[in-house]
């Protein structure tokens, strides 16, 4: 039994496809999972919860408080106590609410609550599952960090012919217990990540910066993290912070403290990604008081900074991986090409402004991979912790 000792959340919604939440009940158990489900007001129109309770052996929650005796069904309790939730079959109105956080429902809530793993096995018809609202909010879940099943193609409840089937019940479990069972593919491994903007001073109060939010490089540690690496996070002035226990974070303001930064730790790591939005220019005097307005204009001298990326691909060592990024406006293969042969990368992620939901400040990403093979892998537009799992997925390739 793969899941003895594991103790499962089952939300079920209002969808045809709740017929399907009795077959993955049943696997779950038969895998020696515990299993509570709560299911939605709606969800109970498509399926009993007599059936569900007699398949899991415990009471179906549905409501905030028992209907029989008032008892209180504590979303917080059942949130510390899952290892594991799976929403299956998921409405395009379930994930809108996750999506939103629109807690109105004892399924919602619950949801909100938990800190294990959440899989969410969308199911409705072919339009409802492409329309834009359905695509945006999905993007929004994977971003948050669940995990998305996605549905598969064939004959639905409409009569059409499409995508928008819940995957199979068999199916599920299993990436439920391949989610479990997977070994960590960067144990004994150390990596250096640079994320968010430098802040170059030009007095007091006043500098030169960028939007970078460090949400791609966070993403990044936190992929390498998952992975068994200890990660070395240095990180320009941002408002996130990382969450897990395998990430040293390393706060630096400007891009010579976080040259410095990566000139002291490098060395002792396997490699590099260099995903911070590291400024070009810094000025060349700082003024030690703050300037007033004044009648004419104000001139300020700039100087370059330290390369960062052409710095580590001149010391890199024979095993140790650099991997940089390129965001660029024109020529964009071109320019991420020369920056990836004048650098010594082993590859770019490259994007572009061009691509709406590419850049700065947004929740996803569009790019491409380049190594030093001109090998080049494009992809469509994710969350920016999907683009963080493809990128650590080429990191161990290339390891």
């Amino acid at each position: 039994m793969r899941l003895q000792g594991k103790n499962i959340i089952l939300g079920i919604t209002g969808s045809i496809a709740a017929y399907k939440a009795a077959y993955l009940l049943r696997l779950l158990v038969k895998e020696g999972a515990e299993v509570q489900v709560v299911i939605t007001p709606s969800g109970k129109e498509f399926i009993t919860p007599v059936t569900l309770s007699a398949l899991s052996g415990n009471p179906v929650i549905s409501e905030f408080f028992g209907a029989n005796d008032g008892t209180w069904n504590s979303h917080v309790d059942l949130g510390l106590w899952a290892d594991a939730m799976i929403v299956a079959p998921a409405t395009a109105s379930t994930i809108a609410k996750m999506a939103n956080g629109v807690a109105d429902n004892m399924l919602i809530t619950t949801y909100l609550s938990v800190r294990c793993p959440v899989f969410i096995a969308p199911a409705m018809d072919l339009d409802m599952f492409k329309h834009p609202s359905t695509t945006k909010n999905l993007i929004a879940l994977g971003s948050y960090g669940n995990i998305i099943i996605k549905p598969v193609a064939g004959e639905l409840a409409s009569g059409l012919k499409g995508m928008g089937r819940m995957e199979e019940p068999g199916n599920i479990v299993e990436q439920l217990v391949s989610h479990f069972s997977r070994k960590k593919k960067l144990l004994n491994k150390t990596f250096i990540v640079t994320a968010g903007p430098t802040f170059e001073k030009i007095d007091p109060v006043r500098f030169i910066g960028n939007y970078s939010s460090g949400k791609m490089g966070y993403a990044i540690a936190e992929a390498l993290a998952n992975e068994g690496a200890q990660v070395i996070l240095i990180s320009g002035p941002v408002a996130i912070r990382p969450d897990s226990a395998n990430i040293r974070l390393v706060s630096v303001e400007s891009a010579a403290e976080m040259f410095d930064s990566c000139k002291k730790y490098f060395p002792g790591c396997d490699g590099a990604v260099l995903s911070a939005a590291v400024a070009d220019f810094t000025p060349a005097h700082i003024a030690e008081e703050k300037t007033k307005r004044g009648e004419s204009n104000w001139n300020i001298e700039l100087k370059p900074t330290t390369d960062i990326a052409a710095f580590l691909g001149r010391v890199k060592k024979e095993g140790q991986l650099l991997v940089g990024f390129a965001l660029e406006t024109n020529n964009e293969l071109q320019n991420a090409v020369k920056k990836l042969r004048d650098k010594n990368l082993d590859f770019i992620v490259l994007n572009s402004l061009k691509d709406k939901g590419a850049g700065f400040e947004l929740d996803t990403n569009k790019v491409t991979f380049i190594d030093k093979y001109n090998n080049q892998q494009e992809f469509e537009l994710k969350s920016k912790k999907e683009v963080a799992t493809d990128i650590v997925e080429k990191i161990i390739s290339l390891i």
